[in-house]
């Protein structure tokens, strides 16, 4: 974005006025960073995003939790930087086994708390893994992949790490679906999830909630054979499911947990949460 500015020189006739045009020419090609736009009525600021940060809103919630059945579940969290540092000790001693940590959001935005949230809850015996909160109307899919991975998003075979979570959900900051159409959110989507595969050879998982990908992407079920499913819902069951996906591999049931409020259930044992990060 460019701005011209009147300029006024004491000179006269030619002079002037040849003066003021090349001032004007080199006025016009100043570059300017380009501004990133606020929500209004108090709504958070860019950075603030959160994994969820839509549900309650949108689908509210039902007051109940996953049935004693779902307590061979392993039992994970997700934070981000409104969390702070995170207790990791008290949340290991509760039976906490898994940990997704909010990386980066577009390309603008870095967690300032990402070392103390991924190293911590890798340290305190933790399977733990990175998120992206995407928002497609601010820079291209594969532009967010790369920045993700820059910034703490990647994967290494190494038992510990599980693959990059692409959180696609409500745009907090204004249009839910940021001004795209269904098409062009799934185009969207996939230069994302074709570039991290690209990079580190696994399938992002896809976080996010049936109602807004009904509403986003047209139920779209191209992207069900390859990436895992995320499903926010709190309530006691994780609900129907986006169109493609037959079950879930994990599961955001609740943004009021202890110590830290998003919890989260990987649908099978922890033998196959060790296999699933391993790849």
């Amino acid at each position: 974005m460019y701005s011209v500015r009147s300029l006024t020189v004491p000179f006269r006739g030619r002079s002037r006025r040849c003066l003021t045009g090349a001032l004007t020419v080199l006025v016009l090609f100043l570059p300017s960073t380009p501004a990133v736009s606020e929500p209004a009525g108090g709504g958070p600021v860019r950075g603030g995003a959160y994994m969820g940060i839509g549900v309650l809103a949108h689908d509210g919630d039902t007051g109940t939790r996953p049935p004693a059945g779902r307590a061979s579940q392993p039992e994970g969290v997700d934070v981000a930087s409104h969390q702070a540092s995170v207790d990791w000790a008290t949340l290991w001693k509760a039976g906490t086994q898994w940990a997704y940590t909010k990386a980066t959001e577009g390309t603008y935005y870095t967690n300032p708390y990402f070392t103390q949230q991924y190293t911590g809850s890798y340290k305190a015996g933790m399977i733990r893994g990175a998120y992206h909160f995407a928002t497609p109307d601010t820079a291209g899919g594969a532009a967010q992949a790369d920045y993700f991975l820059a910034h703490g998003g990647g994967w290494s075979k190494d038992g510990k790490t599980l693959p990059g979570a692409l959180d696609i959900e409500w745009n907090p900051y204004g249009d839910a679906c940021y001004g795209k159409s269904k098409t062009s959110m799934v185009g969207w989507i996939r230069d994302f999830l074709n570039r991290y595969k690209s990079r580190t050879g696994r399938d992002a998982v896809i976080y996010t909630a049936t109602s807004w990908w009904t509403q986003c992407t047209g139920n779209y079920s191209g992207f069900a054979a390859a990436n895992p499913l995320w499903i926010a819902r709190y309530a006691s069951d994780p609900g129907t499911l986006p169109a493609g996906w037959s079950y879930h591999t994990m599961w955001q049931y609740t943004s009021a947990g202890k110590t830290v409020g998003d919890h989260d259930r990987f649908n099978g044992a922890l033998d196959r949460l060790k296999i699933f990060a391993t790849g």
